[in-house]
């Protein structure tokens, strides 16, 4: 399994609207584009003072799976224009770890 981080900064006044586009239109939209090869994500969210820092944690089958999502630069940042307009800032690469052992409860 292939696991994809990548961070985005926002306001606190937009974070639940980012929030709610990760979780409602963005990640959706991914997982219709890459089918099988698609394992889920997880969004991480820290409130710091006057900003807001989510971390994302999407799970791909595999490499190829990754550039069936993203093409073949596979490490660029995939941040849709309606996320532009309430990020403040964000990675423009993303990187991306073989998961070696995992434990599950």
């Amino acid at each position: 399994m292939i696991v994809r981080i990548w961070h985005g900064w926002t306001t606190p006044e937009n974070a639940d609207e980012y929030e709610r586009l990760l979780t409602d239109e963005i990640f959706a939209e991914i997982a219709e584009k890459t089918a099988e090869g698609y394992r889920g994500y997880s969004v991480g969210r820290r409130e710091d003072d006057d900003e807001v820092e989510f971390v994302t944690i999407m799970r791909f089958g595999s490499y190829e799976a990754v550039e069936s999502f993203v093409g073949e630069d596979y490490e660029q940042a995939h941040v849709p224009d309606s996320a532009r307009e309430v990020l403040e800032r964000w990675d423009d690469r993303v990187k991306h770890y073989e998961v070696r052992d995992e434990e599950r409860y």
